[in-house]
């Protein structure tokens, strides 16, 4: 169970990373600004959700004990 949960905050982190970029083109580029409020919502949803898997792993292992 804690290597799928590892795997998943993996995998939400590397979401959280492209999210990000995508809403630094965005920006870059000066164009909608209700497209860069929805990529910042979805970044801070999908940093949320990274940060639960994370402490689920930790105390599911035990958290490093």
């Amino acid at each position: 169970m804690s290597t799928f949960t590892t795997v998943l905050a993996l995998i939400v982190m590397g979401l959280v990373v492209l999210v990000l970029i995508r809403g630094l083109f965005n920006m870059v580029k000066g164009t909608d600004a209700n497209k860069s409020n929805k990529l910042m919502q979805l970044r801070l949803m999908l940093q949320a959700v990274a940060i639960v898997l994370i402490m689920l792993t930790l105390w599911i292992t035990g958290g490093g004990r």
